[in-house]
């Protein structure tokens, strides 16, 4: 577990151009982008007992987490349906 909540540009290096041109261009991959970071520093806080939740929160946070990556990633490569 690292000391600081992954980042979009560190999952996607190759991509930080496109991820800025969508966030500017784009209101719904803005919106998944922002919800993408809000979670991740929620599940952040959580494992590191900032903010302790139960398991099944946690785990619950990290799927809808990568739900929106997922989501990202399609609008990113171009693919979302």
């Amino acid at each position: 577990m690292s000391n600081a909540p992954n980042d979009l540009a560190d999952d996607f290096p190759d991509k930080v151009d496109r991820i800025h041109q969508l966030k500017t261009s784009n209101n719904r991959f803005a919106r998944l982008y922002d919800e993408y970071n809000e979670l991740n520093r929620t599940i952040h806080r959580i494992e590191t007992r900032v903010e302790p939740k139960p398991e099944e929160v946690e785990e619950e946070l990290k799927r809808r987490r990568l739900h929106i990556k997922d989501e990202i990633m399609a609008m990113l490569e171009g693919t979302e349906a």
